[in-house]
């Protein structure tokens, strides 16, 4: 998803004359849009260079320089500190003139999704679907998807799958950005204000999402499913289910799969880190329904 996000800014930033062969590119990202950013980027004739809370998996750190951009690890700080990898970024190309891809208040991000991500849902359900669920990392996935969506059908159902420790669920459920209780390990997700991709969006329901919630069901999507993906993913099938327990039957409900486990085997795929952090592995689904 966060390739997508790469591109629509990338390109936009070329159409305004922002970009040129030879320009650098920086951005402050937890990792999955500095890919983005990298690939895109050297394929056109531009330098990478990546500011990431050093908090981030070791696997994101090493593909982003595998990849070739030059990466640059900084403490985990407040958005409210001058220290928050998004502030380094910004003074960075402020000081060097270089390219900031801004992607949490840049809105060609969410005009990327409006432009694919949500015409592929509505096409691929032809038109039927009738909810969609997502979290919110720069709110350019869920802005651009309910734009396009409710447009085509004000009656969509769009939800929030928020994890602990963000305030997201608390905006579009009180109207303020409280920080809810409790904390996450869900890297890229997890907002704490209201960004320019996510301003004028009708949000129609949130739920907090618990990490145990989340890795109990990405164990079964692996075992089952075959699928081998990220927290976040957990996150928004959690999201998914907690949405069609309270919709009820005859919903077509959609959400997105947006990262693979690959870059989180050191943690999530971890035992011994798993256990040091009072994680399970061996609940089911069904466990968890029995909570609701």
């Amino acid at each position: 998803m966060k390739d997508r996000a790469a591109l629509g800014i990338i390109e936009d930033a070329e159409a305004k004359g922002l970009l040129r062969p030879g320009d650098t590119v920086v951005e402050g990202t937890a990792g999955n849009t500095g890919i983005g950013l990298t690939v895109i980027g050297h394929a056109k004739g531009y330098r990478c260079v990546i500011v990431i809370p050093e908090t981030q998996s070791q696997e994101k750190i090493h593909l982003l320089r595998a990849l070739g951009a030059e990466v640059l690890p900084v403490p985990e700080k407040p958005y409210s500190n001058p220290g928050n990898y998004n502030h380094v970024a910004r003074r960075m190309a402020e000081e060097k003139g270089w390219f900031w891809a801004n992607q949490f208040d840049n809105t060609a991000n969410r005009r990327a999704h409006y432009r694919t991500t949500g015409p592929e849902i509505w096409e691929q359900t032809a038109g039927k679907v009738s909810a969609f669920v997502s979290a919110v990392g720069t709110g350019g996935t869920l802005g651009g998807t309910t734009l396009y969506l409710k447009e085509r059908n004000p009656k969509i159902f769009v939800g929030c799958a928020d994890p602990y420790g963000a305030a997201m669920w608390s905006w579009f459920t009180n109207g303020n950005t409280e920080t809810n209780d409790g904390d996450s390990f869900a890297e890229g997700i997890g907002q704490g204000r209201v960004t320019k991709n996510l301003e004028g969006i009708a949000v129609d329901g949130a739920w907090r999402i618990p990490d145990q919630d989340a890795l109990t069901i990405l164990y079964q999507l692996l075992r089952e499913e075959g699928l081998f993906l990220g927290l976040s993913s957990g996150i928004n099938v959690a999201g998914a289910v907690r949405m069609a327990l309270e919709r009820g039957p005859g919903q077509t409900i959609v959400t997105i799969l947006c990262d693979s486990g690959a870059k989180y085997q050191s943690r999530i795929f971890n035992p011994e880190w798993l256990a040091a952090n009072g994680l399970r592995t061996d609940l089911s689904v069904d466990t968890l329904l029995g909570k609701f």
